[in-house]
């Protein structure tokens, strides 16, 4: 039987969770690196026991470690994330030009193919690439040619947040930054475009046409059409099927289109989920009742799942990481929140149940599918 493993960053430590295929009874074994920020801990689909975390400190700065078991043990691999060429700078937050500072890696996206390459999304804004499983780190500078002058930072930092890789073409991905919106490559990194033509940021932009700033908070994308994403926005859910060359709202009937994550079920292309937050200056679910959204229409129709979840005084926030589907049938849902509890649903979203309640404030989950 198949068997399941959760990684949980969190603000003090990452925590692994495995279950059998049932998804029943869970085991949790952490902390690891008890009292560090893990902003995003990944593994690898080519060999599972490959993981990467993302340990982060104000105070000590970034370190990344690699496992090679699973993460009963790790090992600190490259820390050096060195800016091609001369950098410049970027737009601050009061519109001056401020120099590009490396700060922490948001994300971690091992190759779909080599368990050796995997991409790093770093603030300030860029993208990092390893072929030596995490040794050394080039950036592949030609994302900030993509107009990175004009980026400004979004209230949690100007983040590379989203990775997505096209599995029918690994030359072609897509990857997200707040605040300066969605881009894509079709050429293996080399060259950007943005592609953020239908998005609308009237709060946040005076030019309503604006090719850059949008302030995109995460996109999903299913394997079996990557020319079809969803994102949640700032403010909207949008959706495109010409892989990012236009964007519509899909938003319907939410009863706040403001959130973090999104994802998409493992077997059902155009069934969605998102967790919406009454607004981007109150971080918690509409009316205090935590529901996750789900609509099997890709968008625009929304139908709340809230079997075994709080319906009362529940004022939790859930990042832009911290949601994630297994591949099992039938697939599973995972979230975890501010609040230190990870949910997990084994009947697509129809019910949930607490897999951890007293952890720290969680940042990430991913989930691995193991045979």
């Amino acid at each position: 039987m198949s068997s399941v493993r959760v990684l949980v960053g969190t603000h003090k430590g990452a925590f692994i969770l495995t279950s059998d295929g049932k998804r029943k009874t869970w085991k949790i074994d952490g902390p690891h690196f008890a009292g560090w920020d893990i902003y995003h801990m990944n593994g690898s689909l080519v060999d599972p026991n490959r993981l990467y975390a993302s340990q982060s400190s104000d105070w000590f700065g970034q370190v990344v470690h690699r496992s090679d078991d699973g993460g009963k043990t790790w090992e600190t691999v490259g820390n050096k994330f060195v800016y091609d060429g001369v950098p410049g700078t970027h737009q601050w937050y009061d519109g001056t030009q401020h120099p590009w500072e490396f700060k922490r890696v948001w994300r971690f996206e091992p190759s779909l193919t080599d368990p050796d390459t995997v991409y790093a999304g770093v603030e300030d804004a860029a993208l990092f690439r390893s072929t030596d499983g995490g040794l050394t780190w080039q950036e592949l500078p030609g994302l900030r040619d993509a107009k990175g002058h004009l980026w400004q930072p979004g209230a949690g930092g100007m983040c590379l947040h989203t990775i997505l890789i096209d599995p029918s073409d690994p030359n072609r991905m897509f990857a997200a930054i707040s605040a300066a919106g969605a881009f894509r490559t079709d050429d293996g990194g080399q060259t950007w475009r943005p592609v953020n033509q239908g998005l609308k940021s009237n709060f946040e932009l005076p030019d309503p046409g604006a090719e850059v700033g949008h302030c995109v908070h995460n996109i999903a994308m299913h394997p079996s059409r990557p020319d079809v994403l969803f994102m949640q926005k700032h403010w909207d859910v949008m959706r495109t099927d010409n892989g990012g060359d236009s964007w519509q709202e899909v938003s319907g009937n939410l009863p706040s289109d403001f959130g973090f994550p999104i994802a998409v079920h493992a077997h059902e292309p155009n069934t969605i989920y998102v967790v919406p937050i009454k607004s981007d200056s109150e971080h918690f679910p509409p009316e205090g009742k935590l529901r996750v959204y789900r609509s099997r229409s890709g968008g625009n129709e929304w139908e709340p799942l809230t079997k075994g979840l709080p319906q009362s005084d529940c004022y939790v926030n859930i990042l832009r990481s911290a949601l994630a589907v297994d591949s099992l049938d039938e697939c599973g849902v995972y979230f975890g929140t501010t609040g230190g509890q990870v949910y997990a649903s084994a009947d697509s979203g129809d019910s949930w149940m607490p897999i951890a309640s007293n952890l720290p404030a969680v940042l990430s989950v991913e989930v691995q599918t193991l045979p």
